[in-house]
Parts: structure tokens; C-alpha cells; sequence
């Protein structure tokens, strides 16, 4: 085999192809992340990855650290008991006794969440006086397109003292948001929560201030409120009117100390409990039906919902929180930034699809760079900002697909530019092993030898000298095409590799280039080896039938086996480089096709020394033919000659297969006694 295969990668215009290959890669990498990217930004402000990012950001709630209860904020809850006790409608005297023994110990504000809009007598008079306590908050309820009017808040309370207790769900219906304020006819109106936070954060001097350069920023003590926006963090074109920020929930349920009306009633809390704290009354039965899905719902065994009152102190703990510096509120990216986050992501993904090559490396290449985009997004989140996830972690999932797609189209491309290449002067096995240590040939220039046992095979027409001197060089090239056809697939069809056509004689391996590592592989090979000598005769025989009638010369052809240890590599230099085998072995099948040629039976003598017989003893007919001196070996060799098989086997390919055109080979002749040297080309 002339396979210059080394100079022809450096140089010649596969080498163009393939330079050409890896640049377009470098811009399909590049293309790739645009395009990808471009999509991804495309989807997410449609709104599409809005319900997987919320579900994202529900799971990163429920991980976070449960900070316990807040020691600053108690719910006075009407349960199901106090209902059935006091009635489904809490009359005015009892909403007055219940507020007068909040007032005996001295609380910091008092929010009522329950609706008093109309009397409940009796004891309206009692309320009344009860509502104009300075520390007070009422609610009031929004007009909507489904209530134009709203409700009011209770007659006898000061506007100031009044808070609507809306809340705003998202699409999914769940509770993530948190409206502070609104404006009504030009009126700025504040949230129930918002107005008990005042309330209590007043009185340590501590009121917000709107940033004049931010107008969305408000600073509060030690926190900076940043409202909603449209596309706040992973939300897309949400309703964010009025002053928005997203809800820093404490924890789930249960977060928020609370005690019941009853207990409040007959004198059953600690006064320490109410004593400069913002109390909350609302409602916590189902059958009020004022509860709200939250973050929290979907890992909820039970009490699926949180009930209004309970959202609403949430909303209280979060303002005390993060205006004492302890909960910082949630912050978000501006747009360009998560552009180029997304951007950025997908470009990772790109290289580490373009770099990796192993396919388990890429496997976890690709999973560790969705960890550490969900790693970055959750740790942001812990710190407060909140990030998308799911589009930059799809970016880089697709970027890399479209990457390794690109790959393995190109290396088939590669590998069929090889392939062609060395299909001229190999057979597919050798093709296939260098196309597989391609990496070694391109860095080091060559492919490192491999000390393997093979099965050797040589033949040879006996006379072809006499024949070639009777014969036009036109002809004798076309007949000798013929039978050098014939023979390549009587070996191929047994798994041989046709090494090298060295005039009218042919040289095969069976072994290479896969080391054989197993006693059964080798004796395969050398089976294999047999068999395809038993074919060549048999197939040589129609020939001489069908060259007989052409008025073409008959020949009879010489064969010798032998198996042992080979090195298979590339030999040869800068300038020319093939891949052969060398080593003794070489040399004893080269001389037992040559030995006694005086000894020519039949049409095809095969002749196989002791280590190949070894390995086939059993299978075959032999004739031992004793130990004989080859020349250039100073030790005999036990010799024998194979007659045919001793069992029925699978047909020969020369029975099935008609003669096919030969291969273009040269006329040069190499007489069977010239030595073979140590380099045998291919």
C-alpha cells in the first residue's frame, strides 16, 4: 500500500478541505450561539418559559433556609371554632371587645383584615370609638372591572388609616407578588401591609424616601425597594401597574405566631405577645374562602392554600425585615444584562460542544454547565436577585446540540474524504484503523507500532516469467488484472487484508490491524488464512476453465502460511510512509511459498509450517512434508502441506461470486527467491 497518508494531511488538498472544515466549525460554533441565543431571547419574551421559570423560582423558595417565626408580628386567626361560636358575620360588638383587649396590652398597630363596610349590631357605637385609636388599620377593597365600586372601609376610621388588602396572583394563580401601591383619581393609596409597616417603622423614625433619579427605587432605612417591571427577573410583559415587588416570603405556613379569637376572648394570651406588635386579625377558615396558592403549594401535604391574613403578615414581616437590614429586597438584572447572561450561556455551551470531544467528558461537560447555571441562578437568589434559569440552561442545551450535530456531520464528511483517500490503496480494515488513530498521525506524523501474532499469507503463479515472455505487455497487464481480482476476493471474503500485489504474487494478513488478544482469535485468523488458500485454488481452477477457452494461458499457483509475532505500524519517513507489518514471521510465510517449487501437485500447493498447523491441527487433510531448511533461516522449519478441509464448511466466495474486474496494478515483477525486506508496504 502506498499510503502517503502523513504528507497528504499537511499538505495536499484534503489537508484544504479539512482546514476548511475546522474554521466553518469555528463560525458554526459562533452562528450557532447567535442563532440559539436569538431563538431563546425570541421564546422568552413571548412569555412561553414564564411557567417553567416560576416553577424554578417556586422550588428555589422552598430551599431556601426556614427563618422561623417573626417575634414582631402575631395573627389573631378566626378559625372554623370561632366561627361556629360567634357566628359567620362577627358582630360590631364583638369586633369592639376583641380590639379593646388588644388595646389593654399595648400593642404597635392593630390591622383589621376583615371587612366592616356595614353595621353589624349590635355594638356599632362601641366600634366606631374603637376604629379612631391613632395605631388602627382598616381595609378597603379595589375597584375592579368585576367590581367597579369596591368596598369601602369602615366609616368611622381615618383615611389615612386605611389599606387595600388585594392581592395580586400571577397567571398560574399563585401568590408571588406584593402591590404596595396604586393611584386612584391621581390619589396615591397604599396596601394594608405597607400601612401597618408605616404605622410601626413611624414610630422609630424610619419612613421611605423615593430615589428623584430612580423614581422605581425607594430607600428605607437600610433597604432599596425596586419595583416590578414587565420583565422583571423571568417574568415576561406581566401586569406590574402600580408599585410592585415580589414577595419575600418568610417561610411557609405557621411562619407567623398566631392566636385564636376565642383565646383573645376569654383572656387566654400572653400579654408579652401582643405588647409592641403589629397584630393582625383575619380570617383563617375554609369556609370564608379567603385563601391563595403560594410558592409553597405545590410541596404542601396539607394546607395547600395560606389564607389572606396570613399573606398579608407575611408581606409585614418582609417590610420590618428588610428595613432593618436583616431580608434585603429581591433586586433584579436590568434587560441587557440577562441578554448577555443568556448570550454568554449559550456561547459555553457552544465551545464545550466544539472542545469536548469524548463523549462522556461532553456528557458531563454538559450536565456541569447546566449545574453551574442553576448553581449561579439559585445562588443569586439566595442573595436576593433573581435571575432566569431555564432559558440560558435551554440556550446552552441547544447550542450544544446543534454543535455536536455539526460535529459529527463533519467528522462523517472527514471520515469519507479518509476513507476515499485510502480506499485506493487499502483495504477497509487498515482505513478504518488509521481513520481511528488519526489524532496520533496528525500530532506525531505517524502511527506508533503494535506487536501483535498474525497469520501470514503469500502466494505466487508458478512459471509467470515463462508467461510473460509469451504474451503482449497489453495483455499480460489485463489477464494478470483478472486473476489478481479473483484472488483479493477469495482473502476478503475470509476478513484478509491484501497487503501488497508484488508483481504476480500476492501478500495478505489476517490479524491486523486489531490485535488479536484470545487463543480462539488467533486460531481464527489462521483458519481463515487456510481457508482463503483452499478458495484461491478452487477459484483458480474456473479460471484456467475459462482462460482455456479464451486461448489464455493456464497457471498453478504456489501458497505459504505461516503464523507468529508481527509489528504493525507506520514505516517509512518524511517523504514516504505506508503502513506494513515486519518481523521474522514475514519472512518464513515468504519462503514457504517459494520452498520445493519442483513439488506442484495441483493447482494450488499450500504449504504452512508447524506454528500455524498448531492452531488448525484437526480441521484440514495435511501431508507432513518434515523439517526443511528455507533459505536465509538457519533453524529448519516443521513444514506441511494442507489438502483441503476434513469438515463441510460455508461455501467459497468463488462459487457464489463471478470474476470482477481487477485492480490497475504495476507489471514490475519480484522474483519469489529475492529476500523480503524488513518493510513491507502495503
Amino acid at each position: 500500500m502506498n499510503l502517503t497518508f502523513f504528507r497528504q494531511l499537511q499538505s495536499n488538498k484534503l489537508t484544504r478541505q479539512l482546514s476548511k472544515l475546522d474554521w466553518f466549525g469555528l463560525v458554526v460554533v459562533a452562528t450557532s450561539t447567535a442563532a440559539i441565543a436569538g431563538l431563546v431571547l425570541g421564546i422568552r419574551h413571548l412569555g412561553l418559559f414564564q411557567p417553567l421559570e416560576l416553577k424554578v423560582y417556586d422550588q428555589m423558595v422552598r430551599a431556601r433556609p426556614n427563618l422561623g417565626q417573626d417575634p414582631c408580628v402575631l395573627i389573631v386567626a378566626i378559625t372554623e371554632d370561632d366561627i361556629k361560636r360567634y357566628g359567620t358575620t362577627l358582630t360590631d360588638e364583638v369586633m369592639a371587645t376583641a380590639l379593646e383587649r388588644l388595646q389593654h396590652y399595648e400593642p404597635a398597630a392593630i390591622g383589621v383584615d376583615i371587612y366592616r363596610d356595614l353595621p353589624q349590631p349590635p355594638g356599632t357605637a362601641k366600634l366606631a370609638k374603637q376604629f379612631t385609636a391613632s395605631n388602627v388599620i382598616a381595609i378597603t377593597k379595589l375597584p375592579s372591572a368585576e367590581d367597579p365600586i369596591g368596598i369601602p372601609a369602615p366609616a368611622a376610621i381615618s383615611p389615612s388609616q386605611v389599606g387595600f388588602n388585594d392581592v395580586v396572583t400571577d397567571p398560574d394563580g399563585v401568590v408571588r407578588r406584593s402591590v404596595l401601591e396604586v393611584k386612584l383619581h391621581e390619589t396615591s393609596v397604599y396596601s394594608f401591609a405597607l400601612q401597618l409597616a408605616l404605622l410601626h417603622l413611624g414610630q422609630q423614625n424610619l419612613f421611605p424616601r423615593q430615589d428623584e433619579s430612580r423614581p422605581d427605587r425607594v430607600t428605607w432605612g437600610k433597604a432599596t425597594f425596586q419595583s416590578l417591571k414587565p420583565n422583571s427577573g423571568a417574568y415576561q410583559n406581566i401586569d406590574s401597574a402600580g408599585y410592585q415587588i415580589l414577595l419575600n416570603y418568610r417561610a411557609a405556613q405557621r411562619s407567623i405566631p398566631q392566636v385564636t379569637l376565642t383565646q383573645l376572648m376569654h383572656r387566654q394570651v400572653n400579654p408579652e405577645a401582643v405588647r409592641g406588635k403589629i397584630i393582625l386579625i383575619g380570617n383563617t377558615s375554609i369556609s370564608t374562602k379567603d385563601s391563595f396558592f403560594t410558592p409553597y403549594s405545590a410541596a404542601a401535604k396539607e394546607g395547600v392554600k395560606m389564607y389572606g391574613v396570613e399573606i398579608h403578615a407575611q408581606m409585614v414581616s418582609q417590610f420590618l425585615d428588610a428595613v432593618s437590614g436583616k431580608r434585603p429586597p429581591f433586586w433584579f438584572w436590568p434587560e441587557w444584562l440577562e441578554i448577555l447572561w443568556i448570550c454568554g450561556t449559550a456561547l459555553v455551551g457552544g465551545v464545550l460542544a466544539w472542545q469536548l470531544r469524548n463523549p462522556l467528558f461532553l456528557t458531563l461537560g454538559g450536565l456541569a454547565s447546566v449545574g453551574v447555571i442553576v448553581g449561579i441562578g439559585y445562588g443569586s437568589f439566595i442573595h436576593h436577585s433573581w435571575i432566569p434559569i431555564v432559558a440560558p440552561a435551554l440556550a446552552t442545551i441547544l447550542t450544544s446540540s446543534v454543535v455536536i450535530t455539526y460535529r459529527a456531520q463533519q467528522a462523517q464528511r472527514q471520515q469519507q474524504m479518509v476513507m476515499t483517500l485510502l480506499g485506493q490503496n487499502t483495504s477497509p480494515e487498515i482505513a478504518n484503523a488509521l481513520w481511528d488513530s488519526r489524532a496520533s498521525l496528525l500530532e506525531a506524523g505517524m502511527l506508533p507500532g503494535q506487536a501483535m501474532t498474525a497469520t501470514m499469507l503469500f502466494t505466487d503463479i508458478k512459471d509467470f516469467s515463462t508467461i510473460s515472455e509469451q504474451m503482449a505487455p497489453q495483455e499480460l497487464l489485463v489477464w494478470l488484472n483478472e486473476y489478481l481480482s479473483a484472488m483479493t476476493q477469495e482473502i476478503q471474503a475470509q476478513h484478509g487484508i491484501v497487503n501488497k500485489f508484488i508483481g504476480d504474487g500476492v501478500m495478505a494478513i489476517f490479524g491486523v490491524p486489531i490485535p488479536r488478544v484470545k487463543k480462539e482469535e488467533i486460531a481464527e485468523d489462521a483458519r481463515r488464512a487456510v481457508n482463503a488458500a483452499l478458495a484461491m485454488g478452487e477459484r483458480l481452477k474456473l479460471l484456467n476453465k475459462d482462460w482455456a477457452a479464451r486461448k489464455l494461458p493456464t497457471v498453478n499457483i504456489r501458497a505459504g502460511i505461516y503464523t507468529g509475532l508481527v509489528v504493525a505500524g507506520s514505516i517509512g519517513g518524511k517523504e514516504r510512509m505506508e503502513y506494513g507489518v515486519i518481523g521474522d514471521s514475514v519472512n518464513i510465510a515468504s519462503r514457504l511459498e517459494s520452498c520445493a517449487k519442483d513439488r506442484q501437485e495441483d493447482t494450488c500447493r499450500i504449504l504452512i509450517a508447524q506454528e500455524t498447523y498448531d492452531y488448525i491441527q484437526g480441521e484440514y487433510d495435511v501431508q507432513p512434508w518434515g523439517p526443511m531448511s528455507l533459505k536465509g533461516k538457519h533453524k529448519e522449519v516443521n513444514v506441511y502441506r494442507v489438502l483441503k478441509r476434513s469438515e463441510p464448511s460455508s461455501p467459497l466466495l468463488s462459487d457464489v461470486i463471478p470474476t470482477m474486474p481487477a485492480p490497475l496494478v504495476s507489471s514490475e515483477r519480484l522474483d519469489s527467491d529475492t529476500d523480503i525486506r524488513p518493510s513491507l508496504p502495503m
